[in-house]
């Protein structure tokens, strides 16, 4: 695509997110505790039970996260699981992670993804993140969103993420799912990332976009200002947060990076510093933006075929 129309795509979602953004109102960021929070054993765990899920109308279902919070629409994880036809149990599994308040993903594109991958015999689930879509807590307003300037809030929304994604893989492996791989995009990639840097059970890893570097994000965009303005000049409460101060706990030959060339909210040179630091796994380098990668269709069906090659060889229909 045209590299000034990706910018100005990517300019005005960033102008439209950074209107909607919460902001502080003189409430406490609660710096320390998410600092306390962030170097604790608590912060991700290397074990998971399974997700009890419940199904509704297909390919709907719904579980209790494992990471309860005060506020109850949160503490439901809401997903949709494609599966195949004929044992599907027996099947691999992708999930797909959405981005930040990311509708056209999880209402529209991901349902047609899903069919692509379903003709690959491969089953694929999405899931909602938290404080996201019907998630959000009414009381909060503004507030309900998983970055907001209440750091420890959106630190432990980032754990109560990877709980989560664990949690229900944990549900796939138990009905015999014999391989399970990630796809996120944006803010999904990088809890893809961070979940791939804890459990080395995963098949593979597509980062789509991904959010290398948080402490920049924080730093420079638009939608973060408020964010800004809580920390009152001290440095982002980022550490491990960062991607590229992890390291994947699975083989690189199973990780594709995604890289768009003309991307605003993150920088193609943090992409770059992600391939190095992860000793240099798959990188596609796309001339897309932030937003106009997600409408790239055949790069979709690139990615797909690639996750078919890592999870089974492609199933004939």
């Amino acid at each position: 695509m045209n590299a000034s129309l990706c910018r100005l795509w990517d300019r005005a979602a960033i102008l439209l997110a950074a209107a909607r953004a919460p902001r502080l109102n003189g409430r406490n960021p609660n710096l320390d505790e998410a600092r306390a929070f962030l170097e604790s054993a608590d912060f991700i765990s290397r074990e998971a039970q399974p997700a009890r899920v419940e199904f509704g109308t297909r390919p709907h279902f719904s579980f209790a996260t494992p990471r309860p919070t005060p506020f109850l629409e949160n503490n439901t994880v809401h997903g949709r699981l494609y599966r195949c036809e004929r044992k599907w149990e027996e099947r691999p599994t992708v999930i797909l992670l959405h981005g930040w308040n990311d509708v056209i993903d999880h209402r529209w594109r991901f349902p047609a993804i899903a069919r692509q991958i379903n003709y690959q015999g491969i089953n694929a689930a999405t899931l909602e993140a938290p404080y996201h879509f019907q998630r959000r807590p009414r009381q909060l307003g503004s507030w309900s969103n998983f970055l907001c300037p209440d750091i420890l809030r959106t630190t432990k929304a980032a754990a109560q993420a990877i709980a989560e994604i664990q949690a229900f893989a944990e549900w796939l492996r138990q009905q015999g799912c014999p391989a399970v791989g990630l796809w996120g995009v944006s803010l999904g990639a990088w809890l893809a990332g961070l979940a791939g840097c804890h459990d080395a059970r995963w098949s593979c890893l597509v980062l789509m976009a991904p959010i290398a570097r948080l402490d920049l994000v924080i730093e420079k965009v638009a939608f973060c200002r408020h964010i800004r303005a809580a920390l009152q000049g001290q440095p982002a409460v980022t550490g491990w947060l960062n991607l590229t101060s992890c390291r994947p706990a699975i083989s690189t030959s199973d990780i594709l990076l995604i890289e768009a060339e003309h991307d605003l909210f993150m920088a193609k040179e943090t992409v770059e510093e992600l391939w190095r630091a992860w000793n240099q796994p798959a990188i596609w380098r796309v001339p897309e933006g932030h937003i106009s990668v997600l409408c790239a269709l055949e790069l979709s069906g690139r990615i797909i075929r690639w996750i078919a090659l890592r999870l089974r060889e492609p199933v004939a229909k």
